[in-house]
């Protein structure tokens, strides 16, 4: 019978600190992306190809979030941009006091761009929010088409889906106008950028809104300091 105040005790804890996390995020004008994912859908892989084709028009961070291991930050840090890891042992999620030890030690003054590479799972990271300005979801084609009607917390909370892996969509037969309209039916105001990370198609879109996102930042950064 006490599951619930405990848990409602848990997540208040956890609204409090990425209030605080949000709050240096604006102070530093930096654009924070949450990214999330099944494990093996691509987000290491997103993020490698996205630095890639962004390098030399921002400054990028990346905070990874890993049960065990440093590979992620390794690649991360290969690509010449700073990485910190986060190893949460047997947690299925970061949550904001987490990211907020990591930011004492992983400064972002500076950044443009800050993505914080949530732990694979498609339950737990719904629940806690970190204080990122936006929130992306990574479903590759070939997890199934019901995956957003499996797990529709998650889908329903994201800015933007990411349907990455559409090299193996002929290979895999998988279909992507019926995964395309069951994220539409869970989540209606997301973006959706279907792409292959891997051989460039489609990443134009998710690259353009990228540039949307950070512009208004910036500009608004600007603005504030010239007021």
């Amino acid at each position: 019978m006490d599951r619930v105040p405990v848990q409602a005790s848990i997540l208040q804890a956890n609204q409090e600190e990425a209030t605080k996390n949000r709050t240096l995020f604006d102070r530093e004008g930096s654009v924070a992306i949450n990214l999330m994912s099944s494990p093996g859908s691509g987000k290491t892989s997103i993020l490698e190809s996205t630095i890639r084709l962004l390098k030399g028009s921002y400054r990028t961070g990346v905070i990874e979030g890993d049960l065990q291991t440093s590979l992620d930050a390794e690649r991360i840090r290969a690509l010449g941009v700073p990485s910190h890891q986060i190893n949460t042992g047997t947690v299925c999620h970061l949550d904001a006091r987490m990211v907020a030890r990591a930011l004492e030690e992983f400064p972002i003054a500076g950044l443009d761009l800050l993505f914080i590479e949530n732990i694979g799972n498609l339950i737990c990271p719904s629940s806690y929010y970190l204080g990122e300005h936006w929130r992306v979801i990574v479903c590759s084609v070939v997890e199934g088409a019901d995956k957003p009607k499996k797990y529709p917390v998650m889908f329903n909370k994201a800015d933007v889906v990411i349907l990455n892996k559409m090299d193996l969509i002929e290979q895999s037969g998988a279909d992507l106008q019926t995964l395309s309209r069951n994220v539409r039916e869970v989540s209606p105001r997301a973006r959706i950028f279907a792409l292959s990370c891997r051989t460039g198609e489609g990443m134009g879109g998710w690259l353009e809104w990228l540039r949307e996102v950070t512009g208004r930042r910036l500009s608004a950064t600007s603005a504030k300091a010239g007021a």
